[in-house]
Parts: C-alpha cells; structure tokens; sequence
C-alpha cells in the first residue's frame, strides 16, 4: 500500500495538479477583459523595484507561514524549518484545487508520520483559525474606518450606506468574536468533545489541541498577524506599481476590507481571479478611477501569493517520498 501511495504521489498527483493549475492560469488570464493592456501595464512593473520588493515578500510571507506550522505541528513531530517550508509550499497545490483554500492539509501531511496525520489535521485547523481571525479582525476594523473615520476622504461613505454599513460591521465584528472565544478554547473545546457518546475515535485524535496554553496561542497569532501586514505591503506596493494613487492610510484599510470579503467569499484557489478583480474593483472604485491599475494589480498578487507557490509545491510532490514512517532524509 505505500509503494501505491508514494508512486500515486510522485509519478500522478504532482504531474497532474500542475497541468491543472497551468491551465486554469492560462485560460483565466485568457478571458481577462483588458487582457493586452493589463499585461502591457505588468510587464512595465518589472521595471519598478517596489514590484521585485512585493516578488520577495512572498519568500517572507511563506517562510512565516511555515514557521507557524514548525510551531504547531511541533506537537506530534520535530520539523525542521525547511521540512517545514517545503511541507507547506506542497499544501499550496491542494489549496488552490478546494473551497476557500480548506484542504491545504492535503499537502502537509504528507511530511507526517502516518500515526499522526490525523493530528497533523487538527493543527492545520488551528491554524487556519488564527490566520481567519486576524483577517477578520482587521477586516472588520477597515470596516469600523471607513464607515466612522473617513469622512475627509472623496465618496467614502458610499462604501458603507448607513443601515447596511452598520449591519455588515455588526455582523463581522460578532463573528470575529466567536472565532476569538473558540480560538482561545481549543481545550475546552476537546473536553466538551469528550462527553459526547462515542466520540473517543475523535477525541484521541484532536487531544493534541489541549495541549496549547494561551502564550503559545498567542505566539501563533502573532505569527498570523506578521504574515497579514505582509499581505498588506505587499498590496500597497502593487497598487502603487500601477499607479493607482490612493492614500496609504486609507489604501491599507480598503485592502484589510478587501481580504476580508476574500475570506467570506465561496471561492476556489485556481478559479477566483475574477473574483480577486471584481472584489478590488467594488472597493477601490469609489477612491480611483484607474481599473486597469487596480485589475493587474489583484492578477499580479494572485500570481505572485498562490500560483506560484502552488506550482513549486506540485515540483515539490514530484520528489516525495512517502513511507510507512517518514524520516527527515526521505526528503
């Protein structure tokens, strides 16, 4: 059964899940409209060092990411930090082919120990959960800014129409509450799972999440915070490649907005460019009337955050060996 696996790994799922995602790229790109002007406005990009700046932080923004998980998945098995990088860069492919990115385990665990992937999944829930609730937070604080304190700025206020402006805030500021009070009771969450008749089969399985204590969930939130204010940069200086000219401040408020309705969206990774460009373009249309600007840049962050990682990741597959145990030099 493992050499069924590991040749099914190696020899077809890489392969195929990057024809895959080749293809959803070029056939998204294809049907962009503006197509040749937005491409013409990207390759001029390259000749700005903020662009090359915003390419680099992708290194930075994936290298927090995998720290978080050496952290969490530091609970059932040592990882080093490249293992670690290597394992969540695989995970990018399997994000990019499920609904809002949720089967990102499908990729990490395969740098498990068999016995402890199950856990392993449990970890990735964790930390998925911190990353949603950092962006909801901010999310909903972008919100708060826009409807409260952006007065001085042209057409603000039709953003967020009086009654429904409040209602969405509301809303979104309640369910970063609740993801906050399950976040910090991962425990008590095991505990209750504990009463319920025939549970044990899972509760054996999620246990490992009784083991955090609340500085080492913090310590993975910080960790999601410092990779959000990446995906912010990031933004901001795409924005500001392609000459759309807003104000910082404000720029980094509609993107946390942006990110947020990202979050909340039914989207598919290889699928949702034209979501990314329709989202941008409801947002920062009321702050510039450059569209081709803001369309390339939400293209070239989708191309620079996803597409490429989820690629390496498929190379990455390419190489995998996967055992009955796997062994850091199996890798």
């Amino acid at each position: 059964m493992s050499k069924q696996i590991r040749i099914l790994t190696n020899y077809f799922l890489g392969p195929v899940l990057c024809v895959v995602l080749c293809y959803s790229l070029y056939s998204q790109v294809r049907h962009q409209p503006d197509l040749v002007r937005r491409w013409q406005q990207v390759t001029l990009s390259w000749h700005s060092w903020k662009f090359w700046l915003a390419a680099v932080l992708m290194l930075v923004n994936w290298g927090i990411e995998s720290r978080k998980w050496q952290v969490l998945v530091g609970h059932v098995q040592q990882f080093s930090f490249w293992r670690a990088f290597k394992s969540v860069l695989s995970g990018c492919i399997v994000t990019m082919l499920t609904p809002n990115r949720v089967g990102e385990y499908g990729g990490r665990i395969l740098y498990v120990d068999v016995g402890r992937r199950i856990e392993a999944i449990s970890l990735t829930i964790a930390g998925s959960i911190s990353q949603l609730l950092i962006t909801m937070g901010l999310g909903s604080l972008g919100l708060v800014y826009l409807r409260y304190f952006s007065q001085q700025y042209s057409n603000a206020l039709n953003v967020l129409p009086d009654f429904w402006g409040d209602i969405l805030i509301y809303l979104s500021v309640s369910i970063t509450l609740i993801i906050l009070f399950f976040y910090l009771r991962l425990g008590w969450l095991v505990r209750l799972m504990e009463k319920v008749p025939g549970s044990q089969k899972i509760v054996r399985h999620i246990k490992v999440l009784d083991e955090f204590d609340g500085i080492q969930l913090g310590s993975i939130l910080s960790l999601s915070f410092a990779r959000y204010l990446v995906f912010v940069l990031q933004y901001v200086l795409m924005l500001q490649v392609m000459q759309v000219n807003i104000d910082f401040i404000l720029c980094c408020w509609l993107i946390t907005v942006f990110y947020l309705v990202m979050a909340v969206a039914p989207t598919m990774g290889f699928i949702e460019l034209p979501v990314r460009v329709t989202a941008s373009w409801a947002i920062f249309k009321f702050f510039t009337a450059n569209e081709l600007g803001v369309g390339a840049a939400a293209l070239v962050i989708w191309l620079i955050n996803l597409v490429v990682p989820a690629i390496i990741g498929s190379i990455l597959l390419l190489n995998i060996k996967v055992t009955g145990k796997n062994n850091e030099g199996n890798y």
